[in-house]
């Protein structure tokens, strides 16, 4: 299985970073740097969640529905005519209830290193969300993931087989806050310090459960 940031430089991941581009109209040298950046981010915070058996359980179910991966069959037919609303509003979700109250201060220091503003972060990775998740959804299809255990190690593998591991050094410089050399703990933070109730659980609870 291929890293996040390989699959990046394959043929679908420009694909994506060429639709995202111009969707959101900015130059693809910036919106891949913010989606080398953010994709590992989301991902560590994602892995998070599945490591709890009620987080586990409603992305499991999110990934053998709604983002079961076709959408990366039909990436021309997603960014053709522009991304719909209810995508995008998807998306906008999937960073909420991924980076909790986090999100601005994560999209902030994304900007500040490709030299954008956080609004048009914002854009840009609301826009990309949706397509992640169907990366995940892809890869647990592809590997028969039957259980939060499976999907765990695949988020893992995402994160770690990337022929130049990049990873750490993006996590750590955005996502640091206490300057310990270690992003586990802000991570964790970053999810267990939104004030709803049910945790990490919960958090993925209400994104993917009820709608």
């Amino acid at each position: 299985m291929a890293g996040i940031l390989d699959l990046l430089s394959s043929d679908v991941g420009q694909t994506i970073i060429k639709g995202v581009s111009n969707e959101t109209k900015q130059p693809e040298n910036k919106t891949k740097s913010i989606l080398t950046m953010a994709m590992p981010v989301l991902i560590e915070a994602m892995k998070r969640n599945a490591n709890t058996p009620e987080g586990g359980e409603c992305l499991m179910n999110a990934i053998s529905t709604k983002h079961n991966g076709s959408i990366l069959d039909n990436l021309d037919s997603f960014f053709e005519g522009g991304v719909n609303e209810s995508d995008k509003l998807d998306g906008s979700k999937i960073l909420g209830h991924i980076l909790g109250n986090k999100t601005q201060s994560v999209e902030k220091a994304l900007g500040s290193k490709a030299g954008l503003d956080a609004g048009t972060v914002d854009q840009i990775l609301k826009v990309a969300a949706p397509v992640l998740l169907g990366m995940i959804g892809k890869q647990a299809n592809q590997t028969k993931a039957k259980n939060p255990s499976d999907l765990t190690s695949i988020l893992g593998g995402l994160l770690t087989n990337n022929s130049a591991d990049k990873k750490q050094a993006f996590l750590t410089s955005i996502l640091d806050a206490n300057g310990d050399g270690s992003i586990m703990d802000d991570v964790a933070g970053m999810v267990l310090n939104r004030s709803n109730k049910g945790g990490i659980g919960g958090l993925l609870g209400s994104l993917f459960g009820k709608k």
